[in-house]
């Protein structure tokens, strides 16, 4: 009999993980997919190696690559970067941790309080979540991020928008900063050379500058697992969920399983109250069930997976608002081109923002060159000059959104990509239940029935609409603003990356699944602990910090209620996922 049971070692699982080890409770962390425990021998900086949905190992599948990835059903014309394994997504992440705007939370009275989705706010006020924002970006760490020459580039066009620079962590209105990210600080001779021989630690520590950032993060050379620049959760989270006992005085390790794919949540009636108490997994190697009791059990597997473990375990859905609600920010994509060198390929993926509330934000984003390509060419519009799917849709760009193609194609890429900036559209989306998932009618896959992710790709609503013309506008300006020669829209197709809410909390028992402590309402002691959780798009931002805040402070809640203790957050200070002790006692275990 376990104290907790958590489902999915992604970017909210090992997040509760290490806060109950941390207080002594015996935690068992299930993960479906792989453990890369030695990235240096196990990755590379081979695009289609890291990032084939199908092959690549970051893919939803097992360990085994041999093995075809796992199906789901998706919408047509869209992208889902979703997979597997200890890190989740978080393992391609940028590491952008900016905070959620207060807009979006219950009891905010600014002046555009009317602007936001007032439907779906957060059950409780941005000021209650603020030291959990705290202990997360301490813990991380979180901290301002290095900067290079796309950054200038990107900046200068922002001075010409007549904007504020951000000085706070809490985005109070229209402003651009440097990012808040998850991705350590280049220290020695980081940064300063591209000669490998110098870029091993400890002569050489935190961002590398290797522009790689989307293929995980396995640098400097020579570093401890804890101390790799990017602070996924396999870097951060889980060796502390690991190595508990060596910097917390009640601490005790973690029991992680990979491959361990939960088919089932087993309930029964305690009290008149159906309760959760305990998970049937399935070992993805030899194809055995297990099943394993706990008093408190935890999903962090997704808002894809979740919706589909709960739907597939006959777990009440008396309002069916579990799977409704799937947000993914309606992305845009703009391109200027330049005639000096903007270092776009170079150095953090992206590490400047503009925020707008209510609208959604802005970032400046550096990819290597086939993420490129496939974000130059991934459009809803068709290719420029042929076809338009209806929308040609005209603004302060150049012609109709779209990809390019021919000439206008080949002017763009002729500088290489040191002649390019991308900027990422971000906006505020509705949650529309419409958008959700469903147990598909295809044939079922060895762990039951799959998911179906069902969302209204083009028939959004007005104010998400408004939003992300809004933004694409304000880009286009600010790339104008920087000096660009051309400026181009591709009016992006759905890229299925910043997902969340289809397990919502939420103030209204009619449309939410879970309660203010991230409960289920309908079953006792049955926790969600990711981006399925949040109550909303939570104005624009990345929702990585909110969603690991949102996780910390259901852990305490978890503490609290089932485990008799008392709240931790605001009396003590967190310990630092870089700590040396963690290093050490990672050595000791080989990782």
């Amino acid at each position: 009999m376990r104290d907790v049971i958590v489902i999915g070692a992604g970017g909210g699982g090992p997040v509760v993980a290490k806060e109950l080890v941390a207080k002594g409770l015996d935690v068992l962390l299930l993960e479906a997919g792989p453990r890369h425990a030695n990235p240096r021998q196990e990755w590379t900086t081979f695009e289609n190696d890291a990032n084939n949905p199908l092959t690549g190992y970051f893919r939803l599948g097992r360990t085994d690559r041999s093995k075809p990835a796992w199906f789901r059903e998706w919408s047509q014309n869209s992208f889902v970067w979703q997979l597997s394994g200890v890190g989740g997504t978080t393992q391609h992440f940028y590491g952008n941790y900016p905070r959620a705007y207060p807009g979006v939370f219950r009891g905010y009275d600014g002046a555009d309080r009317g602007e936001y989705d007032v439907d779906h706010r957060f059950p409780f006020s941005y000021s209650e979540l603020v030291p959990y924002f705290e202990w997360v970006e301490a813990t991380a760490p979180v901290q301002t991020a290095a900067m290079g020459t796309k950054e200038q580039v990107f900046f200068r066009g922002c001075e010409t928008l007549g904007l504020p620079v951000q000085t706070t962590k809490t985005t109070r209105g229209p402003s651009y900063r440097p990012q808040e990210n998850a991705i350590l600080q280049p220290g020695g001779n980081a940064g300063k050379t591209t000669d490998k021989d110098l870029l091993v630690h400890p002569a050489a520590t935190g961002c590398t500058f290797c522009g790689y950032c989307f293929q995980g993060c396995m640098r400097p050379i020579g570093a401890p697992r804890n101390q790799f620049a990017k602070r996924s959760t396999d870097n951060s989270y889980v060796p502390m969920a690991l190595t508990a006992e060596v910097w917390a005085p009640d601490g005790r390790p973690v029991e992680l399983i990979t491959d361990a794919y939960v088919t089932e949540v087993h309930t029964e009636s305690r009290d008149g109250a159906l309760t959760a108490t305990g998970v049937t997994w399935r070992d993805n190697v030899s194809g055995d069930s297990h099943r394993e009791d706990a008093t408190v059990v935890v999903m962090a597997g997704g808002c894809t997976e979740n919706p589909r473990l709960w739907l597939n375990s006959g777990l009440p859905n008396p309002n069916d608002w579990v799977g409704r609600g799937y947000t993914d920010h309606f992305f845009d994509w703009m391109i200027g081109s330049f005639d000096d060198d903007t270092g776009t390929p170079k150095g953090v993926g992206s590490s400047a923002r503009l925020d707008f509330p209510p609208y959604g934000g802005l970032e400046n984003v550096g990819l290597p060159p086939a993420l490129n390509a496939f974000a130059t060419t991934l459009s809803d519009s068709g290719i420029r000059g042929q076809y338009t799917n209806g929308r040609g849709m005209t603004g302060p760009w150049d012609g109709p959104a779209g990809r390019l193609m021919g000439p206008e194609l080949k002017e763009l890429v002729a500088g290489g990509l040191d002649r390019l900036l991308s900027v990422l559209v971000i906006t505020d989306d509705d949650v529309e239940p419409d958008n959700r998932v469903t147990l598909s009618a295809l044939p079922a896959d060895e762990n039951g029935p799959i998911p179906k992710v069902s969302f209204q790709h083009r028939e959004r609503t007005a104010r998400t609409t408004r939003n992300r013309e809004f933004m694409a506008r304000k880009a286009a300006e600010l790339l104008r603003g920087a000096g660009a020669k051309k400026v181009y829209r591709i009016d992006w197709a759905p890229l299925i990356l910043h997902v969340q809410s289809s397990m919502r909390m939420g103030e209204s028992e009619a449309t939410s699944v879970l309660d203010s402590n991230a409960e289920a309402r309908g079953v006792r002691r049955l926790f969600i602990a990711d981006n399925s959780a949040l109550a909303n798009g939570l104005g624009g931002p990345n929702p990585t910090l909110t969603s690991q805040a949102l996780a910390t402070r259901t852990a305490e809640k978890i503490f609290q209620r089932y485990f008799g203790g008392d709240p931790w957050v605001r009396s003590e200070a967190p310990v630092v996922s870089t700590d040396p002790r963690v290093s050490v006692r990672l050595a000791q275990l080989g990782l």
